[in-house]
């Protein structure tokens, strides 16, 4: 069973749609329980930054999300909430991963970051596997992790960012599977099947 998190902060439809045609069992839920009794979890995430922390918190999912131990898998807005300090709106995210998210250049590219980029993957990840490297994902974000130790993939938007990162049982992506064709439904099945 996956718990795929509404937390109020995210784009979930899509998302449920891929996992019905995945045949996977899912629940689309808020509640404590149901992620501490699924095997999986899936933490989509659209919005700003600020307003999805504060959701966690009055949810009740804060500190959850941060000592979980099985696989779980955060979708754009979803993965920047994993790092330690969110620029948007100066909150502190959940601190899985040791990093800050940063902010793209309005001189230097356009913002937001809209439409399909080239993902390189840089470390072989089950997450990854069958997936053709620089194969093209859909992005839609302003904010991005810069590249770091956990990063497993990448992306360029003027300069190189963390297509997606890994650390134990935490996966991120910052584009959308769900919306990415037939590469993004890959990588949702192996996230369900393998990891």
């Amino acid at each position: 069973m996956i718990a795929l998190i509404d937390s109020g902060a995210g784009n979930v439809a899509s998302v449920a749609n891929v996992l019905k045609d995945l045949n996977a069992e899912y629940i689309l839920t808020k509640r404590e329980i149901d992620i501490c009794n699924a095997d999986k979890i899936i933490f989509p995430g659209v919005g700003e930054a600020s307003f999805a922390v504060r959701q966690l918190h009055i949810l009740n999912l804060f500190n959850l999300l941060r000592i979980v131990k099985k696989p779980m898998l955060g979708i754009c807005l979803g993965m920047q909430l994993m790092c330690e300090k969110l620029v948007e709106g100066n909150s502190a995210g959940l601190g899985i991963f040791p990093v800050s998210t940063e902010i793209f250049s309005k001189d230097k590219v356009k913002v937001p970051h809209m439409g399909w980029n080239k993902v390189e993957i840089i470390e072989n990840q089950k997450l990854f596997d069958g997936i053709n490297n620089n194969e093209y994902y859909y992005y839609a974000n302003s904010f991005y992790v810069p590249i770091n130790e956990y990063t497993i993939a990448k992306s360029n938007h003027g300069s190189d960012f963390s297509a997606s990162i890994k650390k134990d049982n935490y996966y991120g992506v910052q584009f959308h599977p769900e919306k990415s064709g037939a590469a993004g439904i890959k990588l949702l099945k192996n996230f369900i099947e393998l990891c």
